[in-house]
């Protein structure tokens, strides 16, 4: 083999690892020009060790591109512990500024940067067209193309701003779907125009921001190529992404590891034809942490370019493509060191907290009360992007903040009549239901339904994609589970701390906790990027 086509073949190759410190494997695969690595909420348990990995990582390969699924909001995995202090793209849709966008980006690339982070895998750039969609949903801006566009835009530039490249997703557009690319492949049943003048519009609008990376999505668009996946078709990558639109960054892959793609292929295999159809970045995913399956995926790209099937051109295209990517890191950035103390950088997130605050959307007045209230959290099963280590809700800053708050997490397999006695056992208390994209989980709606039969008092705490479950005497949504919303919807409920419900605009929540209560299952899972 030769020895440049194995560099080459290193270059474009991400993969995940086990650990908070780099293996054996990856430091000699990254000094031998591996071209970066993927990280996720295992690797990153606070910042002042996320620096150190990163750090540690790039004295192997000071070009390496190290990557990691931050889009705020629902998504994040460098403040999985707790929560993100930013808040998602629902958010910031819902707050409706794209200037305000572009500060809450460029303020979370600092944070990013100053972690030691050169790559995140936002913004999420897909049109929210179908509100079934199992897996963008909040992580969307929203429904309006054009304000899809404008707040992508505006984030690229924001993060940029700070010296972390930007990634464009999912391409060409996974919002008009009702299948996650997670579990299999989803189609996208939209014509010729409505793809150009919907999905396509805020991928231009990243383009003309300078996006540094497009990810392109597992999912099948047949107007477009009936045959093959997003990822994996040269009609979408070569030539709409490439030819038509100009792109010039890099194309990343979603994890080749996806269901929606590996059916029984070799990832190998996948490799080659993602690149032969116009990736240039193999992201392989969470779960191919191992020094096999990076060798052989390297070998496949040889060997492919060695009997023809793959260009050797492609193949130095696609490596000079990702070691084009990175940015300048702003001098801050090179001189932070985060600390560990309390699980965040010295980066505030004040225009975080603002957006949050922006986003929320009451109906109806909360009475005040001198009593503790219950707070009922509907905890559903989360999508595979989202994760199962990431806490949400309120719960745990109201207890911060009124004591003897009573706190009650439900499940699908918790929530029957034995479970919501406890929602019902005290008349003369508030009652609070937090949900979570409740109009997409048939057991969260109908319980809500028989709750407020009986409280029709009670108020609900969206923190999803609202939808159609009955509001309660008040409703509050937060659009998004971050931290950052969860601490803005306790603020604006409980005023500065006092017990009772205010009703007023309070200040930004002070408490060190997490977003409390429902961490989602007490087993993680690792996760592809989303």
């Amino acid at each position: 083999m030769s020895q440049e086509l194995r560099r080459q073949a290193l270059t474009v190759i991400q993969p995940g690892f086990e650990g908070t410190t780099p293996p054996g494997w990856l430091r000699r695969q990254l000094a031998r020009g591996l071209g970066g690595v993927c990280l996720f909420a295992r690797n990153t348990p606070d910042p002042g060790t996320t620096a150190r990995l990163t750090a540690a990582l790039r004295a192997e390969n000071p070009r390496a591109l190290i990557a990691a699924d931050e889009e705020g909001g629902a998504v994040t995995r460098l403040e999985s512990a707790h929560g993100s202090r930013w808040p998602g793209n629902g958010a910031l849709g819902r707050a409706g500024d794209p200037e305000l966008t572009r500060a809450v980006a460029a303020e979370m690339g600092a944070f990013a940067a100053a972690a030691g982070i050169g790559l995140v895998y936002a913004p999420t750039a897909d049109v929210t067209s179908d509100p079934r969609n199992p897996v963008i949903g909040i992580r969307s801006f929203g429904v309006s193309a054009p304000d899809v566009a404008a707040h992508t835009a505006a984030f690229v530039a924001g993060m940029q701003s700070a010296g972390v490249a930007a990634c464009a997703k999912h391409f060409p557009g996974h919002g008009d779907t009702t299948v996650d690319s997670h579990h299999d492949l989803p189609v996208l049943r939209v014509d010729a125009h409505t793809l150009r003048h919907r999905e396509l519009l805020p991928f231009r609008a990243a383009l003309e921001a300078g996006v540094r990376t497009v990810m392109a999505g597992h999912l099948l668009i047949p107007c477009l190529d009936p045959h093959r996946p997003a990822s994996l078709s040269r009609p979408v990558l070569t030539g709409l992404l490439r030819e038509q639109l100009g792109f010039q960054g890099a194309v990343v892959t979603d994890a080749l590891e996806m269901d929606a793609v590996a059916g029984g292929e070799p990832l190998p295999a996948l490799a080659v034809r993602a690149l032969a159809a116009g990736a240039d970045l193999l992201c392989l995913g969470a779960r191919r942490t191992d020094e096999e399956t990076v060798l052989a995926v390297r070998d496949a790209l040889v060997t492919a370019v060695q009997v023809g099937e793959l260009p050797a051109s492609r193949l130095a295209d696609a490596a000079a493509r990702v070691l084009a990517v990175a940015l300048p890191r702003p001098a801050a950035a090179l001189a932070a060191t985060p600390g560990a103390a309390d699980g965040e950088a010295p980066y505030g997130a004040v225009l975080g907290a603002l957006a949050a605050r922006r986003a929320l959307e009451l109906t109806g007045e909360v009475p005040p009360s001198a009593a503790a209230p219950v707070v009922v959290t509907f905890d559903p099963p989360p999508s595979v992007a989202v994760g199962r280590r990431t806490p949400w809700g309120v719960a745990a800053l109201v207890a911060a903040r009124v004591p003897g708050t009573e706190q009650v997490t439900l499940t699908p397999d918790t929530c029957d009549d034995a479970g919501l006695a406890p929602a019902l056992a005290h008349p003369g208390r508030p009652l609070v239901l937090v949900v979570r994209d409740a109009a997409r989980h048939p057991w969260i709606t109908a319980a809500v339904e028989k709750v407020l039969a009986r409280r029709p008092d009670a108020g609900v705490v969206e923190m999803g994609l609202p939808g159609a479950v009955r509001p309660g005497a008040w409703h509050l949504a937060t659009y998004g589970p971050s931290l950052a919303s969860a601490r803005a919807a306790v603020a604006l409920l409980y005023g500065d701390g006092g017990s009772g419900s205010s009703g007023g605009n309070g200040s930004n929540g002070s408490a060190d906790e997490g977003c409390g209560g429902t961490a989602g299952g007490s087993t993680p899972s690792e996760l592809p990027p989303a």
